[in-house]
């Protein structure tokens, strides 16, 4: 099968950061999906991994990849979920070979039904920053779902990124919190609001007064979706007292102490945890995707695809890479096996 891998960590400029490469097709056992892939998107996990991970051990290349929609190909002896010729789409686990493969192994556990009106490339953009995004609203920061008055307000760092374009609209159409979200350029603002983002501020400028502004002077809930150590400051000050937070990027340091004074809590979330370490509760990644498949097919969740880069392979994959790590890409990027 046709894969895109390395062999060390290296700079994506390097023309050895990813290459096209040719795999022995992988066999499904015990819960296993064997799935043909047929579109994938890219986050920015892979260019963090690609920069300082190599292959697993035993394995000459790394494949990265964890986003994918395809069609279920064969399954497991102890698999009951799904059956050949199901369409799929899933997020992947970090500790296994990833989706930049015509092939995939993936434990049924964590995958979900594809929504029947998206297509595969539209699909595959969907799956990690989905569930990363529910599992930060109603997992982590404990936001009910439903609409009741007073619920609060809810501050989206980095709104336009992958997560915080499925968040805001899960916050807009599930609950009944106020969405702010921030955005640093006319084109990401538009995107927030597009996505249902009630109010959209720029993060290059102090929040206080622009929250001031709106008449929003302190939030209750704040997704810290980027460049938290920079913004960190700010946004303890306009956490409203017993407030929470939730961080998914990599701060190197991140002090807590200032949170006491107003017994703010602070969650951190990882979408990969349940695969990670096969939770009790590891199922309950097929049933978020699932609902979420629902919503789309029902027309409350869009897909946050922005970018089409094309055919699965080695140069596609490495301009992906780029734009990523420029931050200038917003929603997600996705490519496809032809």
């Amino acid at each position: 099968m046709k894969a895109v891998g390395y062999k060390q960590p290296s700079p994506i400029q390097s023309p050895e950061s990813l290459v096209d490469i040719t795999l022995p097709e992988p066999a499904a056992t015990g819960r296993d999906l064997l799935v043909e892939v047929k579109a994938i998107s890219v986050n920015p996990v892979d260019m963090k991994v690609r920069a300082g991970s190599g292959p697993f051990s035993g394995d000459e290349y790394r494949i990265l990849g964890w986003d994918a929609a395809g069609i279920v190909k064969a399954v497991g002896s102890e698999a009951s979920i799904f059956r050949p010729g199901d369409e799929v789409f899933y997020a992947g686990s970090l500790v296994r070979p990833g989706t930049n493969a015509e092939l995939h192994l993936v434990d049924e556990r964590i995958v979900g039904r594809k929504p029947k009106t998206l297509d595969f490339v539209q699909a595959a953009a969907l799956p990690l920053t989905t569930l990363t995004a529910w599992e930060i609203l109603f997992d982590r920061l404990g936001v009910k779902p439903g609409k009741p008055t007073g619920a609060g307000s809810i501050l989206v760092i980095g709104g336009a990124g992958g997560v915080g374009s499925i968040l805001i609209q899960l916050a807009r159409k599930l609950t009944g919190l106020t969405v702010i979200a921030t955005a640093s350029r006319p084109e990401t603002q538009k995107w927030c609001r597009d996505l249902g983002a009630h109010f959209v501020i720029d993060h290059s400028k102090p929040f206080g007064p622009q929250l001031g502004a709106i008449g929003i002077p302190e939030v209750e809930y704040i997704a810290s979706l980027t460049a938290t150590e920079i913004h960190y400051p700010g946004f303890v000050e306009v956490l409203a007292p017993q407030g929470h937070v939730a961080v998914i990027d990599d701060p190197k340091t991140l002090d807590v102490k200032p949170l006491k004074r107003k017994s703010g809590a602070l969650h951190w979330e990882l979408m990969f945890t349940r695969s990670l370490y096969t939770t009790k509760d590891i199922i309950s990644q097929h049933q978020i995707l699932n609902e979420v498949a629902d919503l789309v097919d029902e027309g409350v969740i869009r897909t946050t695809l922005a970018h089409d880069f094309g055919p699965v392979n080695a140069a596609n994959l490495r301009r992906a890479h780029e734009l990523l790590e420029s931050g200038k890409s917003h929603g997600k990027i996705v490519l496809s096996w032809s």
